[in-house]
């Protein structure tokens, strides 16, 4: 049968009627289409009766061992103008709306700002274009939340890509136990202390960290230990840097701040004191989140020695606190309460610190004398957001090899 494509249509009836199994032996799909396209051209099918296409058409099946619609779905082919040929298989995509180097962009974000939450990168990622018109982000500035959790799963993004010590309570008669009521004005200070661990009984360096709870403007300092004569210079510095006049202080009750030396230079300054109540963990909750996401995440929970704090202090005002401020996105709580009367927090806008304090109405007064708002608007926009956090990465891996090679050594 080599030369079964070139027999008449009563040598195909005959063919066709008969009880024998005849088959086409081919070696793949695309001599077997080939064999159907001679065949077909050689019986010119086109101009044949229905009864000769019924025919060619059964034997084309016999011969092939194809079934009655595959067989038809091939003369169809050939009749449309164009020769049987296999199709290669191609699985459904959706196209690709984000490139490789879209999600390098991403990546390099995420590397410059220690992986922040899905909404915060994409207000960074928004701010990246629509402020600073970085051209790398315009796709990835209408990249979603649920979209940006998936590109972090890919394969290119993977290729590119640290306890707390707590304190005990004290007995003193310094500050009133409550809760500061700021009524939506900024200044009222969560403050509390994150101590970075002991090795061979020796103790490590303390981090400061203060945060106002309207706009969660956020100072951290470090002291290489928490007595009074350690702690006021550090703690008169991280009041400085606040660009708000300071109205509350709100603390646990450790030791460290409630004391005569802490509650007499808040006299000074005419600034209220209050310290977190009993069973009400919540009291300074903002403060203590912010040790997690922000002091652990950047610094880790190794030990570091207390002779270092006056570096890290020093990076923390030079580096840290204006990334943090100016260019790290937060989430800004919504209150609501439901049916039950719970209060429960929604969060749906994320922006910079300073974002939210520019929001405020009557924002000069609530400022310090020396301090105005071009100031403040000038240093946000000197720098983009993944080049201040880049610059800040950069002044931290220095400061990590700094006293790494003196341990080293």
């Amino acid at each position: 049968m080599e030369d079964g494509e070139r027999l008449s249509l009563e040598q195909i009836r005959a063919l066709v009627e008969a009880s024998e199994e005849v088959r086409f032996h081919c070696q793949d799909r695309g001599e077997l289409y080939e064999w159907v396209n001679r065949t077909l051209r050689q019986q010119d099918y086109g101009r044949l009766k229905r009864g000769g296409k019924g025919l060619v058409r059964r034997y084309i099946a016999k011969m092939t061992g194809l079934s009655r619609a595959q067989a038809a779905r091939l003369i169809r082919c050939y009749q449309g103008g164009s020769e049987v040929k296999p199709r290669a298989y191609q699985r459904h995509r959706f196209a690709n709306r984000y490139t490789r180097a879209d999600i390098a962009v991403l990546a390099a974000v995420d590397e410059a700002h220690e992986t922040l939450s899905g909404p915060a990168t994409q207000k960074i990622l928004q701010r990246a274009w629509h402020e600073f018109h970085d051209a790398q982000c315009e796709r990835l500035a209408r990249l979603s939340v649920a979209q940006l959790y998936r590109l972090r799963k890919s394969g290119t993004y993977r290729h590119r890509r640290v306890a707390y010590q707590p304190t005990r309570p004290t007995q003193a008669a310094i500050g009133e136990r409550r809760k500061p009521d700021p009524q939506g004005r900024p200044g009222y200070l969560r403050v509390d202390t994150v101590h970075q661990g002991d090795l061979d009984g020796v103790k490590g360096l303390y981090h400061i960290n203060a945060v106002d709870e309207v706009t969660q403007w956020q100072v951290v300092g470090a002291t290489a230990q928490i007595s009074e004569a350690w702690l006021m210079p550090v703690l008169e510095g991280i009041l400085a840097q606040f660009p708000f006049h300071i109205r509350g202080f709100h603390s646990d009750n450790g030791s460290e701040f409630i004391n005569h030396t802490v509650a007499e230079m808040l006299n000074k300054l005419l600034v209220e004191q209050t310290k977190s109540r009993p069973r009400h963990s919540n009291d300074n909750g903002l403060a203590e989140t912010k040790n997690g996401w922000v002091i652990r995440k950047h610094i880790g929970y190794g030990h570091i020695a207390s002779a270092h704090a006056e570096a890290f202090d020093e990076f923390y005002r030079q580096h840290f606190n204006p990334y943090l401020n100016f260019h790290r996105p937060c989430g800004v709580p919504e209150v609501t309460v439901t049916a039950k009367g719970k209060q429960k927090r929604v969060y749906r806008w994320y922006a910079t610190p300073w974002e939210i304090l520019r929001q405020l109405p009557g924002l000069a007064g609530f400022l310090r004398a020396e301090m105005t708002v071009d100031q403040l608007q000038q240093t946000a926009g000197a720098k983009s957001d993944t080049q201040a956090a880049m610059e800040m990465r950069e002044a931290k891996r220095k400061l990590f090899a700094r006293f790494q090679h003196k341990r080293s050594a």
